[in-house]
C-alpha cells in the first residue's frame, strides 16, 4: 500500500515520491512483466471539503516482445496521473476515487496500478523499421533475406515462361 497522511494537506501541497519495485503486490497481475522499479512522483492537494485531486507521473519499463519479429524488448513507460478522490459516495463519475468519510489516509495503490495499465502500450515494436518474420519459413527479416519463393499468381505464370531462354 502506497498511504498519504491527509493531515498535512489542510497546511499545502503534499509530495509523493515512491519507487515501487517490480515484485511489488501492485504491479502483479497486469499482464506485464516490469523491467525494474516504477517511479510515482506527483503533489497531492485539497480541492474543497473532502476532495483531493492528485497530480502525478508514473515512470518505469516494462518487458515486451516486439509484435513483428517477436524479439524481447523494455520499453518505457510514462504517463501523467490527474485522479481526484473524494468523500462523497454518490459521486457518479467513474473518474473520481471515492473514499471513506474523514478519511485519515489517502491509499493510492488502486489509481497507481489503474494508471499503469491505460498507460501499456498497445503495440510494441523493437524499432521503427522492424521487418518483422517470413511468412513462409519464419526467418527474422531484421537479420537477413529469405530463401523463400515469392509467392506468385498462378494466372501469370504465362509470362514467367516467356521470361525463360528455350
Amino acid at each position: 500500500m502506497f498511504t498519504i497522511d491527509l493531515a498535512g494537506v489542510g497546511s499545502g501541497p503534499v509530495t509523493t515520491d515512491v519507487e515501487i519495485p517490480a515484485d511489488h503486490a501492485v504491479l502483479q497481475d497486469l499482464a506485464v512483466r516490469f523491467a525494474g522499479p516504477v517511479r510515482v512522483t506527483g503533489r497531492l492537494t485539497e480541492s474543497g471539503p473532502g476532495r483531493y485531486y492528485w497530480q502525478a507521473e508514473v515512470a518505469g519499463f516494462v518487458h515486451a516482445t516486439c509484435r513483428r519479429c517477436l524479439t524481447p524488448v523494455d520499453v518505457p513507460l510514462q504517463a501523467p496521473v490527474n485522479v481526484l478522490f473524494c468523500e462523497d459516495p454518490g459521486a457518479d463519475d467513474a473518474s473520481i476515487y471515492v473514499i471513506p468519510a474523514q478519511s485519515r489516509e489517502l491509499d493510492l495503490s488502486e489509481a497507481i496500478r489503474e494508471e499503469l495499465l491505460l498507460a501499456l502500450p498497445e503495440y510494441v515494436l523493437c524499432r521503427d523499421d522492424c521487418r518483422g518474420l517470413c511468412a513462409g519459413c519464419g526467418n527474422d527479416l531484421n537479420t537477413g533475406a529469405c530463401t523463400c519463393e515469392p509467392d506468385t499468381d498462378p494466372r501469370w505464370s504465362v509470362l514467367s515462361s516467356l521470361k525463360r531462354p528455350q
